[in-house]
């Protein structure tokens, strides 16, 4: 008899877990809020860029402090093209890290919370019609490494106003980056391979 009565408190915990998927709801949607924050910090940096290219003497001194150039000396009059191709990579690395934010949004929601249902429309990304958890970890992965690979190369560029130890150890952070992206597939091909009969 006892077990009769506890049998429908414990029928309902089940869907009780099931439905705290939606907690994650406030997560992705503080996620779009950071994508807008990107957005807004993306266009100030281009203003600055386009302004100091224009000659405007305080745009130009946000410029090389936000590219981390030591300017010795008298204070700079123009943009030089290390400058340029410094702040270029800087909002290539916002749009990186953008496109991240909308994989792990999208792909995190449909994953993991509920199906978005966008099987006809015309704007669907190819990935999402076959994500999974494991797509979507060797996607981010990806994404994280090419995210890295700027930095790098931002770092490389301007590598006079770094010490050694900071340009060896972004070179291992990034080499670390990349060897985990490797090991994360490498997982995934085997744990996705079907058994041989």
């Amino acid at each position: 008899m006892s077990q009769q009565s506890d049998k429908p408190k414990i029928r309902h915990l089940p869907n009780w877990i099931f439905a705290s998927r939606w907690l994650q709801l406030p997560l992705y949607l503080g996620l779009i809020l950071a994508q807008g924050v990107y957005v807004v910090h993306f266009w100030v940096e281009l203003a600055h860029l386009v302004q100091a290219a224009l000659g405007n003497p305080e745009a130009l001194q946000l410029v090389f402090a936000a590219t981390g150039q030591h300017a010795a000396g008298p204070a700079p009059t123009h943009l030089t093209e290390t400058t340029i191709m410094l702040v270029v990579l800087g909002l290539i690395d916002v749009v990186m890290i953008s496109n991240l934010l909308i994989m792990v949004i999208i792909g995190g929601y449909e994953t993991f919370v509920s199906r978005m249902n966008l099987e006809n429309h015309p704007d669907q990304p190819e990935w999402l019609s076959h994500v999974n958890a494991s797509v979507l970890k060797v996607k981010l992965a990806t994404a994280i490494i090419g995210i890295s690979s700027i930095h790098l190369l931002k770092t490389f560029i301007n590598a006079e106003n770094y010490s050694e130890k900071v340009l060896i150890s972004q070179t291992v952070i990034h080499i670390v980056f990349l060897l985990s992206a490797l090991a994360i597939a490498a997982t995934d091909r085997l744990l996705g391979k079907p058994p041989e009969h």
